[in-house]
């Protein structure tokens, strides 16, 4: 699985970013997707997942109600809606694609929230 993300840039404090993510491939559908973030010096963290049908979901408390994530498995995309952004936000926003025992990453989309 090849994955390839999209959708960073520089946003002021309290603004909006949708980040997307498309991967390759037709078997979309039977794998878990996911974001994590890594912010300058400091250890990569899991953002939010989404189940391959969509209808499971699970977000870190830091983005709970600010952020939304979504997929069309039509498109083979996952989308992040980043609403309410903090400085704190800022990092290097990564997909992954699991299933079973095997994961895969893309290469990350580079978020900055500015004062």
């Amino acid at each position: 699985v090849q994955l390839q993300a999209s959708g960073g840039g520089l946003v002021q404090a309290g603004g909006s970013l949708r980040l997307s993510c498309t991967a390759s491939g037709r078997t979309f559908v039977t794998y878990n997707m996911g974001w994590f973030r890594q912010a300058a010096g400091k250890e990569r963290e899991f953002v939010a997942t989404i189940s391959g049908s969509g209808g499971n979901t699970g977000y870190a408390d830091s983005v709970k109600g600010r952020f939304t994530i979504s997929r069309d498995n039509a498109k083979n995309t996952v989308y992040l809606q980043m609403n309410s952004l903090k400085l704190e936000d800022t990092g290097v926003y990564s997909c992954t694609a699991r299933r079973g025992g095997d994961k895969y990453w893309g290469q990350g989309t580079l978020v900055t929230v500015s004062s």
